[in-house]
């Protein structure tokens, strides 16, 4: 994906509408595909594709359709959480780490033995 980012929370929703629709037809061009031919590879009509690329009202199942066959899926990449642990739950694993290595106690008998009197 690219690197380049946007200030989508200065649009309306219809001009983010218009912003997905402006990405669906330039790709649908870049493809080289026509309105009927990409709508019937995504199975919806040419008129809900017509729609969609002037920034009407579709469903997200519709759009998913449409980027799934233009290769575009990557679009939906910002959705992903990633799922980082809470700074009191480092802390506490940080916490539990070894501090330190210990041996283990020499029983009294193996001192005895160790002296050679």
């Amino acid at each position: 994906m690219n690197d380049i980012s946007y200030n989508w929370s200065g649009l309306s929703d219809d001009g983010i509408s218009r912003k997905i629709g402006e990405f669906v037809k330039h790709h649908r061009i870049q493809q080289n595909k026509t309105q009927e031919v990409l709508a019937k590879e995504a199975g919806i009509s040419r008129s809900t594709l017509s729609l969609l690329e002037k920034g009407e009202a579709v469903t997200v199942t519709i759009l998913i359709q449409v980027l799934r066959v233009l290769d575009q899926l990557q679009a939906f990449d910002g959705f992903i959480l990633i799922q980082q642990p809470s700074p009191i739950l480092l802390a506490q694993t940080e916490k539990k780490k070894r501090q330190r290595v210990v041996l283990p106690r020499k029983k009294e008998t193996d001192i005895n033995e160790e002296v050679d009197w």
